[in-house]
């Protein structure tokens, strides 16, 4: 079955995000508990570019397929979890990338470069780390990983925001750089 990209998020409702998030079924890695590890060989670079053994993963649907099955524990390992085994997995920065903002109502919902979309909020936040001259903002997705947001959607950010820099989304304020 080919894979069928999801719209273009600036013209979808926040209930269609909503419905569009609901309908990608991720596996509960959550509660896999493997007791087998290893090393998966695997890098994701801070480009969001993913390498296996030295080599690029190319196909899109490898690295979202592989994407659906990370979690990163509280020491801030990232790993492939799957009902057998957990294989851990080198994230130069983040394991994700935000590519894309709209803002939809009071909401703020980002599209990853996984095709993923990610509303920002209490269960999502946009974390400000760095310095006011060079800050890099993520955002909370799910299991302990995290999108960067890239610079250009950053800069969508700064159109949004108030004079202080912050932006809000479902309530929550968010600085876009760090205190």
């Amino acid at each position: 079955m080919p894979y069928e990209p999801p719209p273009e998020i600036a013209g979808l409702s926040l209930a269609e995000v909503a419905r569009l998030a609901a309908a990608r079924k991720l596996p509960p890695v959550e509660q896999w508990n493997p007791r087998a590890s290893g090393d998966s060989l695997m890098t994701i670079r801070a480009d969001g570019r993913w390498f296996h053994d030295g080599g690029e993963i190319r196909r899109p649907a490898m690295v979202r397929a592989f994407a659906s099955l990370l979690r990163r524990d509280d020491d801030g390992q990232h790993w492939l979890v799957t009902p057998a085994e957990k294989q851990a997995i080198a994230v130069e920065d983040a394991a994700l990338i935000a590519i894309d903002v709209v803002r939809t109502g009071d909401a703020l919902v980002f599209r990853l470069n996984t095709d993923d979309t990610v509303i920002a909020g209490p269960d999502h936040p946009l974390v400000a780390r760095g310095n006011a001259k060079t800050p890099a903002l993520y955002l909370g997705v799910r299991h302990g990983i995290e999108a960067r947001i890239n610079r250009s959607t950053w800069l969508q950010l700064v159109e949004l925001a108030d004079d202080a820099l912050t932006v809000t989304s479902l309530g929550e304020r968010f600085p876009l750089v760090p205190a």
